[in-house]
């Protein structure tokens, strides 16, 4: 069988095509000028998706044609035969893994059930460890859930606890804690959210700001630069709220990177005032074979600039 690096590999030489040809069909045009903010960029693991592909060395070499500089594992607990082939992927095609996301993991942080409580802490210590053994920084977590049943302030005081009992872990691996404004019901202003995080005074406490997640109840800029050095991290989506008021919460995510209500130049424009150092953009949008990988690169392109 022929070696998936190789296979991979193969398909290079359509790239510089390939990637002309997304950028027209974005409507975006192509300047010449230098970014004002050069951010790596990574996707989601899950977003990679193509017929034939199926190890995690396949996939990660499906990014890596694509642009991107590295992947964000959303995938945790991870065990270690998914670790050590991370590893080993990484070193072959000299990618980069920026960090992992804890989404279940950091809802049961958030939980009132004090045995799953005490689980999701468990696993978020190794998530931190396991991180920071394949040159992450942070681990992403999805902070708690508000409803009917979970009232705002239990939940609240319950993230604190957890994230409290997490900051050892966190500082022994190197890896920091960051939080991510979800929907979640919780963390929906950003004055809020930025005293949430200062009530650590502690460096290994922050967020990982989605762009796209705040449009619903806010506007980027403003939250980026209230939260400012607290920043670690970005997610990268669209949301369009003329679509959301028509058809539905949800359908607001629906128009490709740079074609909905975010002002991406504003964005740009904050991001270089807070002088934001976590240097990465991680896509989080609809994901798919090489074809649709190199789409949404060139859309990130054309928009983080």
């Amino acid at each position: 069988m022929q070696n998936p690096l190789t296979r991979r590999q193969a398909l290079v030489a359509g790239t510089a095509a390939a990637l002309t040809s997304t950028l027209a069909s974005t409507g975006f045009a192509a300047e010449a000028t230098e970014p004002r903010l050069k951010l790596k960029k990574a996707l989601k693991f899950s977003m990679i998706k193509a017929d034939g592909v199926e190890t995690i060395t396949d996939k990660m070499a499906l990014a890596k044609e694509a642009g991107f500089d590295g992947v964000e594992f959303d995938n945790t607990p991870l065990d270690r035969a998914q670790i050590e082939e991370i590893k080993a992927a990484k070193a072959a095609l000299g990618l980069e893994i920026p960090g992992l996301v804890g989404g279940a993991i950091g809802r049961k942080c958030g939980s009132l059930d004090e045995s799953e409580r005490r689980e999701g802490v468990a696993q978020f210590a190794q998530a931190l460890h396991d991180s920071a053994e394949l040159g992450g920084t942070t681990v992403l977590m999805y902070p708690g859930s508000v409803d009917a049943d979970h009232p705002y302030d239990r939940v609240y005081e319950t993230l604190r606890k957890s994230i409290s009992e997490l900051i050892p872990a966190a500082e022994k691996s190197g890896t920091r804690i960051a939080c991510e404004n979800v929907w979640n019901n919780i963390f929906v202003s950003p004055i809020e959210t930025r005293d949430f995080i200062d009530s650590f005074d502690s460096p290994w406490v922050g967020w990982f700001f989605d762009i796209g997640n705040v449009v619903r109840y806010g506007w980027p800029e403003q939250w980026i630069r209230i939260l400012g050095p607290r920043i670690f991290k970005l997610d990268i989506k669209e949301f369009d709220r003329e679509i959301m008021a028509k058809e539905g919460l949800w359908k607001g995510f629906t128009n490709e990177i740079g074609q909905g209500s975010v002002d991406w130049p504003a964005v740009m424009e904050a991001l270089v005032e807070i002088d934001y150092q976590g240097g990465w953009g991680s896509a989080e949008v609809r994901g798919g074979d090489l074809a649709r990988l190199r789409q949404v690169k060139a859309a990130m392109d054309a928009v983080l600039r």
